[in-house]
């Protein structure tokens, strides 16, 4: 089963890759763009944004693993076979 956990989480976590690949460079997050336009300096900003990034990559990898765990906890017995009555 770990190639195919492996393969899930890498899956759940394309989207959320994707979107930091182009923080900053393509797009100014709603928070950055803010606390710039209020006067905060632009290194602040900036360091708070990739908090926020990390802690919303962080999330998506947690809860994808949780899920995952649950559901192979579910359909799987202990010896990791189907169970029978879920087919």
């Amino acid at each position: 089963m770990q190639p195919l956990v492996r393969s899930s989480l890498r899956a759940a976590m394309i989207p959320t890759v994707n979107g930091m690949m182009t923080v900053g460079l393509v797009q100014l997050p709603g928070m950055m763009t803010g606390q710039i336009l209020a006067g905060s300096p632009p290194l602040v900003a900036i360091r708070y944004q990739i908090v926020v990034v990390f802690m919303l990559a962080a999330a998506t990898a947690l809860s994808s693993l949780l899920f995952v765990r649950l559901a192979v906890r579910c359909y799987l017995t202990p010896a990791h076979q189907l169970r029978r009555y879920l087919v």
